[in-house]
């Protein structure tokens, strides 16, 4: 389960650094995804997902990494499970903002 997240969360940098290659400057800083996007998951804490930053998810996907095997206790702290924890990065990954906010703030925590 802990090379799952790895692989998520490797996915997940590289669909944002690919991302951002794709917009323009046109884009302003605005909210994120998670709070513009409507919450579509059935998973029971998917609303906590919605609570948590760009930041705080890539925060938490470095500490998943650094740690695989405390992957569920880690993502629990948060209130999260593996699917509500996906369906958080895959929201952040569709606003170019967020997506960047993301990659800083793990790239900072790896």
């Amino acid at each position: 389960m802990g090379k799952q997240f790895t692989i998520i969360a490797a996915f997940l940098v590289v669909l944002a650094a690919g991302c951002k290659n794709q917009q323009t400057a046109s884009n302003t800083e605005s909210q994120p995804a998670s709070k513009s996007a409507p919450n579509l998951s059935n998973t029971p804490n998917t609303a906590d997902a919605s609570t948590l930053s760009p930041e705080d998810l890539g925060t938490l996907g470095a500490a998943i990494k650094k740690q695989p095997n405390n992957a569920d206790k880690l993502l629990a702290d948060k209130g999260l499970n593996e699917q509500s924890f996906a369906a958080a990065i895959r929201k952040v990954s569709e606003n170019p903002d967020s997506a960047k906010r993301y990659t800083a703030a793990y790239k900072k925590a790896s």
